[in-house]
This record gives C-alpha cells, sequence and structure tokens, in this order.
C-alpha cells in the first residue's frame, strides 16, 4: 500500500477543474452546425414569407383597384343604356299614344268635340252669341248634336255652326265675344313633344342618382 497523500490547505477548490474540461466532439460541432443553419432557415423562411406576402397584399390591392375601376365603367355605360331606354320608352309611349288618339279620332271624330262643346254650354247658357268652327266633312253629323246640346243646356243665345276645310276631323273652335276654345290636336301634340322634350333635357342634365360619373 503506497503512502497516504498529504491535504494540502493551499489548494483552491473554487478554480475550474483543467482536467475536466474538454474539447467539444466532432458530433457536437456537427449537431451546432446545423442548429445554426436550421435557425438561419427558418430566419430565411419567415423573411421571404413575410416578403411574398406583402407582394401577395399589394397585388390584392392593385386587383381591387382594377375592379373598381372596371366596376365604375360598366355602371357608366349602364348609366347611357338606361337613359337611353327610357328615351326610347318616352318614343315608344307617345308613338302607340299618338296612334290610338288617331285610331279614336277616325272611329269617333265627334267624341272629344262634343264633350268640349257640352262644357262650353253649360257655362255660357247666358252668353248672347256663341260660334263653333268645325271640319266641313263633319257639318252635317256634327251639327245637329251641336243644336242638341245647347238646347238640353239652356242656351238661348244665338248659335252659329261653321264649316271650314282648314280645321283637322275631331278638331273644333268655339268663339264667344270675350273668349274662346280651341280643340286643334296637333298644338296639343306639339305641347306634349315640348314637354317630354324638356323633362329629358332635364334627366340628362342632372344625371340619374349613383350613376354622376361619366367618361
Amino acid at each position: 500500500m503506497g503512502a497516504p497523500a498529504k491535504f494540502l490547505f493551499d489548494h483552491d477548490f473554487a478554480a475550474p477543474d483543467v482536467a475536466k474540461e474538454r474539447a467539444a466532439s466532432a458530433i457536437e460541432v456537427a449537431q451546432q452546425i446545423a442548429e445554426a443553419e436550421a435557425r438561419a432557415y427558418r430566419a430565411g423562411f419567415d423573411a421571404a414569407r413575410n416578403e411574398a406576402r406583402a407582394e401577395s397584399d399589394r397585388r390584392a390591392a392593385l386587383a381591387l383597384e382594377e375592379i373598381g375601376i372596371s366596376i365604375r365603367a360598366i355602371a357608366s355605360r349602364f348609366s347611357t343604356i338606361e337613359e337611353r331606354m327610357e328615351t326610347e320608352a318616352v318614343d315608344v309611349a307617345l308613338a302607340v299614344a299618338r296612334k290610338i288618339c288617331t285610331e279614336l279620332v277616325a272611329a269617333e271624330p265627334l267624341t272629344e268635340m262634343m264633350a268640349l262643346v257640352s262644357d262650353c254650354f253649360r257655362h255660357l247658357t247666358s252668353t248672347p252669341h256663341i260660334v263653333v268652327r268645325i271640319n266641313d266633312a263633319l257639318y252635317d253629323a256634327a251639327r245637329a248634336q251641336i243644336e242638341q246640346l245647347a238646347k238640353r243646356s239652356g242656351f238661348e243665345g244665338k248659335l252659329v255652326i261653321l264649316a271650314e276645310p282648314e280645321i283637322a276631323t275631331g278638331d273644333c273652335k268655339i268663339e264667344w265675344a270675350d273668349g274662346g276654345v280651341t280643340l286643334d290636336r296637333s298644338t296639343i301634340e306639339a305641347k306634349i313633344n315640348e314637354l317630354v322634350g324638356r323633362y329629358l333635357a332635364s334627366r340628362n342634365q342632372a344625371g340619374i342618382p349613383g350613376h354622376e360619373d361619366r367618361p
């Protein structure tokens, strides 16, 4: 048995044990490198993903802007089409009204005339003198009816019925000392056309709500 070692009081137990320190093994170095590469890959992947997301958001914003421009352009075209359809609808309605009116006058040329004459007689019973001018082709048929209306309404003044070729079929002129009234379909039609034209012009100037922006 060897001699026991002496206990040395000057030994520093807090000092690192150099004998225990050793260099990292190849496996540990490889593991550290792999971990560093993994961290670098994740950082690069996250950066690339963020960049791709930003680019995707930018492209989506541009696409939405293009869609908005396209929608506004389509809306403006629809606005123009709507205005044109409205104008055409009014034109068709007027054409139909003219045709119906023409056919009604042809079928019953005295109807509107007699309604006007009857209304005048009811309000002019004390008038001393009334002149009714009608189309010459309707004179014979209209005269008897006008005279009957005058008697029925209580008119006791002088009634003069004149046939005038320049007055259109179905039209008439009623005159008395201080006034008169005319049934003139051409004048009425011209006034209707004027009013419709003003309406459509005001619509075009004001614009249809929600479609003010036009190319």
